[in-house]
């Protein structure tokens, strides 16, 4: 089973969260996506584009933050963040 953290935050608070669960036999990589996509879509956010840092900062603690810089559009927290919380 894989487990994905969704959680965005505000002046460090925590405003709203979802973790989004995945049993399919796809790779990882396309597991991080789709569970990404869909919290996004829980959030009612366009997908974050994924810059160097974010990429770095997931390969290496499976776990990283996206801000303004990320998305498109104007977003009304200071980031979002995703955290794998179990992959088998």
């Amino acid at each position: 089973m894989f487990k994905l953290w969704a959680k965005t935050f505000k002046s460090t608070h925590l405003i709203k969260d979802v973790v989004i669960e995945d049993d399919t036999d796809d790779t990882r990589t396309h597991k991080v996506f789709h569970a990404l996509n869909s919290a996004c879509a829980q959030f009612d956010l366009s997908a974050p584009i994924w810059l160097d840092k974010t990429i770095s900062d997931f390969k290496r603690f499976a776990k990283t933050r996206f801000y303004q810089d990320n998305f498109m559009e104007t977003i009304d927290f200071d980031y979002l963040e995703i955290q794998v919380l179990e992959e088998d």
